[in-house]
């Protein structure tokens, strides 16, 4: 355990901000498996709005920095992909 005060505190400070990252991290996963479960029930509709959700909570994670920029792009390009291939 840290003994000065600064540190004390930047120990505070990482625990909140690692629950804070991992909330956000879930919320981004639940997205992408609510698109490919539309997917697999074959509702290009319901496909479409999950995708245009999970759009949103991706480039959110983005902006607060939990994800870089190139990784929430391959996120939505993946799962555009997926809905687009869909028949």
């Amino acid at each position: 355990m840290a003994n000065i005060k600064s540190a004390k505190k930047r120990i505070l400070v990482t625990r909140t901000k690692t629950d804070r990252n991992k909330a956000i991290r879930s919320s981004v996963k639940t997205a992408i498996k609510k698109v490919f479960a539309a997917i697999e029930s074959g509702d290009k509709a319901a496909a479409t709005e999950e995708l245009k959700q999970a759009t949103k909570v991706i480039e959110m994670a983005a902006t607060k920095g939990v994800y870089h920029k190139n990784n929430a792009a391959r996120k939505v390009s993946r799962i555009s992909k997926a809905v687009s291939k869909m028949a």
